[in-house]
């Protein structure tokens, strides 16, 4: 018998854990990696995420007890003018055979008036956002939102198309937003990128057929002189991220992954990591207290065919390739059998803001269906 030397079945050991490691490591299919593009964009403040409020001393920072959010303060009409994007108000949802309404002209009280007035008799309106997240832009959702409750326009969608902004601002807008019960739009041929997803996670309701996408917040006011002071800056800015996630009802893990994209590129969110984020759908914050209140006020059967109606909506009307207006359309079609709108809480049915007084606002009813169950606003 043949006596094979030491040394070559060592090395034959080596060399077929090699191919062992090899194989572990090896990537996934192109379609399974995560979709990165670079950002067309010439500076931070034309999009992006990025930070610029003062932060803490590390030693005074407390991650595990954030600071509750600041009360919102009253409406200030001093004049602002709408310089980080366009704006228009629209009293329509079909955006294909009605467009986004008339632009506003500035931020002033008797602009917003002027746009809403038409929205009173049908208690819905849509508020079109194109441009970055910036002070602005938090003035704009919160005058509209107060003009609104004046008007009884109750039904409100935010239809946004952002490349995202100033993270702080984002924040802002974004509990501003909670407060006042919006449902954000990412219709197709739009994108809600980096501070943007913070806009979108205070949402009532996020309908999305466009692209969301995440990555490293920039600190654009540091004054770090080295790796360690800039990572302490960084951890105070996404202490206060996770913060605002948690009170809003989407995940934390959202802060996590952005850290693990540079700033450069660009990770697109998948359907499938857009509602384990929670950033899709109905906002879970939002359902946890509307679940209490319509228990209460529209009966146990109500919540439970609203819940049916929810997860039927995901599984058969939501898919990568539908456009909003098609989303719309099959929830439209698809509550009717979970007998939607209810006669009790109309205003309180999936996708109420598309009733009217008149019948539906996208589309007609079905031939014999009854019309005049519309939400009031």
């Amino acid at each position: 018998m043949r006596v094979v030397p030491r040394w070559v079945g060592a090395a034959l050991a080596t060399v077929a854990l090699a191919l062992v490691l090899a194989a572990c490591l090896r990537s996934e299919p192109d379609g399974a990696a995560p979709l990165l593009e670079t950002l067309p964009v010439a500076s931070p403040e034309d999009g992006g995420a990025f930070s610029v409020a003062p932060v803490e001393d590390e030693a005074t920072l407390q991650p595990d007890t954030p600071p509750a959010p600041e009360p919102a303060p009253g409406i200030d009409w001093s004049e602002l003018p709408l310089e980080a994007g366009t704006a228009s108000i629209s009293c329509e949802l079909d955006y294909l055979a009605r467009g986004d309404g008339e632009p506003l002209a500035d931020l002033s009280r008797g602009s917003i008036e002027q746009a809403l007035e038409s929205c009173e008799e049908r208690g819905v309106m849509r508020l079109r956002y194109d441009g970055r997240i910036a002070p602005d832009f938090t003035t704009l959702v919160e005058r509209v939102a107060a003009v609104a409750d004046e008007r009884g326009v109750g039904k409100r969608v935010l239809d946004i198309n952002s490349i995202g902004g100033q993270v702080e601002e984002a924040i802002r807008a974004g509990d501003s937003i909670a407060e006042s019960r919006w449902t954000i739009w990412v219709r197709e041929g739009s994108s809600c990128h980096s501070a943007c997803v913070f806009v979108l996670a205070g949402g009532d309701t996020r309908l999305i057929t466009g692209r969301v996408g995440i990555h490293r917040i920039i600190r654009m006011s540091s004054t770090a002189t080295t790796r360690a002071e800039l990572n302490a800056e960084l951890r105070a800015v996404y202490d206060r991220v996770r913060s605002y996630l948690e009170r809003n009802g989407a995940a934390v893990a959202v802060a996590d992954a952005m850290m693990a994209v540079p700033n450069r590129s660009l990770r697109l969110l998948t359907v499938d990591e857009l509602r384990l984020f929670g950033l899709d759908g109905v906002n879970p914050a939002q359902d946890d207290l509307d679940r209490l209140r319509l228990m209460r006020k529209c009966g146990e059967d109500f919540v439970t065919r609203r819940d049916s109606f929810t997860r039927a909506f995901d599984l058969q009307c939501k898919s990568p390739s539908t456009d909003l207006d098609a989303l719309n359309a099959c929830g439209l079609d698809l509550r009717q059998r979970f007998g939607f709108p209810d006669e009790t809480c109309p205003a309180e049915s999936p996708l109420s803001e598309f009733d009217t007084g008149t019948g539906l606002v996208l589309a007609p009813p079905p031939p014999g269906d009854a019309v005049g169950q519309g939400s009031e606003g």
